[in-house]
């Protein structure tokens, strides 16, 4: 084996996840370090938990960083990425993941304003990370090869909870999103799919929809933020190698 070789083959692989800081992002950085990524940490507004984040995952033996992506800021969503190359080695996972529930409110009284916020964060956003990834993992750009996960929401599904239609509406473009793009890099060496998180433990979900869960979850209980993270490791793994264009629902039966 060449000096190359070997010194490619212990560098380790670069997975980056926006809204890494807290909740379900915080869960995927750190199941993802355990299966031995070197995590880029995204965060907008929270650089202190971000670094939570990497201190908990060096201490247990990985590699992480904090990366401030702000993914309201598109035209800079490339030059980030770059940057957590620069500092970790090339991409292999991209976990759109960042995403805001947006004015809980009747579609009649929501401002403008809100409606293009929650369609730039989760939607737009998502997209242009995608197309920044395709443009680096594509083996028609020369690489070779990667996966991409895109959080959506059970919501997408059952249309999200009473003033929610905008959020849900926003989600389920992803869903949409994920099904077209992994048909279009699907022999490029990309993987694209989603998942779709129900009622998580988090400080998202409003107060009564985390009441609501103890009767409407059909396993009368929160999601934990792990069994998402858990998801999303399989996804990016050897051993979903045949799995792309899916959304897989994590929500406890609804």
């Amino acid at each position: 084996m060449s000096d190359s070789v070997s010194a490619m083959r212990k560098t380790p692989r670069m997975a980056l996840v926006t809204g890494g800081s807290r909740g379900i992002g915080a869960a995927i950085c750190r199941r993802l370090a355990e299966d031995g990524y070197a995590v880029a940490v995204g965060y907008g507004h929270s650089p202190e938990r971000a670094q939570d984040v990497v201190a908990s995952i060096r201490e247990s033996g990985g590699i992480a960083e904090g990366l401030h992506i702000d993914v309201n800021d598109l035209d800079r969503i490339n030059n980030r990425i770059e940057e957590a190359e620069n500092a970790l080695g090339p991409l292999e996972v991209l976990v759109a993941n960042a995403g805001i529930i947006g004015d809980i409110q009747r579609l009649d009284e929501q401002s403008l304003a809100n409606i293009e916020s929650v369609f730039r964060i989760n939607a737009l956003a998502p997209i242009v990370c995608a197309r920044a990834a395709v443009r680096r993992l594509s083996t028609r750009h020369g690489g070779s090869g990667g996966a991409i996960v895109i959080l959506s929401s059970v919501a997408a599904h059952t249309g999200g909870a009473a003033g929610a239609a905008t959020y849900a509406a926003s989600k389920g473009a992803m869903e949409t999103f994920v099904r077209g793009l992994a048909k279009e890099v699907a022999d490029e060496g990309i993987r694209v799919n989603g998942v779709a998180p129900g009622i998580i433990d988090t400080d998202m979900p409003p107060e009564e929809l985390r009441e609501a869960a103890g009767t409407a979850v059909p396993m009368r209980r929160l999601g934990q933020p792990g069994e998402i993270g858990d998801v999303v490791a399989w996804l990016v793994s050897d051993q979903a190698s045949f799995v792309t264009g899916e959304s897989i629902t994590v929500s406890g039966g609804r």
